[in-house]
């Protein structure tokens, strides 16, 4: 029962922010902070997070957005930065052990871990993260539709964390706190078809057996 107890405990302290419930191009804010988006979505979870001013949600054009991506690991929506250094992520709170998300660029970036506010203070950890190529399928408005995963472990208390990049070129999704190992996973293109088409063999046949003769 111990183990058990310990277990949800560790679970509980890992945040994952997959950015739905916010409106296309809304600024995210105090969305995470148990507040509201800058165009009213909310109030949101009150994981004590805020992003700064340039920090804007952004939803898959097949889900009636405007976003140009396809194959993101929560749909349909994501985190970029139409202007500015990039997205700033607060935590007054701070959180420990790890940090991770997903990603998808045309140019590469870098993502720095701090221990204090508005990335300042000391750097806990860094991450680079490489270009990506755009041809691995998914729907057909999708043009960033190649996703990858990058997480790292540190010690100490992070406070903020700062997303660089090329702006207007780089989503965000499922980032996580507490945790060197991202929320969630990709679909391989074409699997989610398999998956139905299996499913419903399997159905037809129980359908089969279970008919009167």
């Amino acid at each position: 029962i111990l183990i058990l107890l310990l277990a949800a405990t560790a679970q509980a302290s890992v945040i994952v922010l997959t950015f739905e419930g916010l409106k296309n191009l809304e600024p995210i804010g105090q969305y995470y902070n148990g507040g509201f988006g800058g165009s009213g979505s909310g109030p949101g979870p009150n994981y004590g997070i805020e992003f700064g001013s340039s920090a804007l949600a952004l939803i898959d054009r097949d889900a009636g957005g405007s976003g140009r991506f396809a194959n993101e690991p929560s749909p349909s929506t994501v985190a970029f930065f139409p202007s500015g250094p990039g997205v700033v992520m607060n935590v007054p709170g701070g959180f420990t052990t790890g940090f991770s998300f997903f990603y998808t660029s045309n140019f590469p970036g870098t993502v720095t871990v701090w221990d204090g506010l508005d990335g300042a203070g000391n750097l806990l950890a860094s991450l680079n993260f490489p270009a990506l190529e755009s041809n691995c399928g998914g729907d057909p408005s999708g043009d960033f539709n190649c996703w990858s995963a990058v997480g790292v472990a540190f010690s100490g208390v992070a406070k903020s964390v700062n997303f660089g990049g090329t702006r207007n070129q780089v989503s965000f999704d499922n980032i996580t706190l507490g945790s060197k190992d991202p929320g969630g996973e990709i679909p391989e293109p074409g699997s989610m078809g398999l998956l139905a088409s299996g499913l419903l063999a399997v159905w037809l046949r129980r359908r089969a057996v279970q008919k009167p003769s």
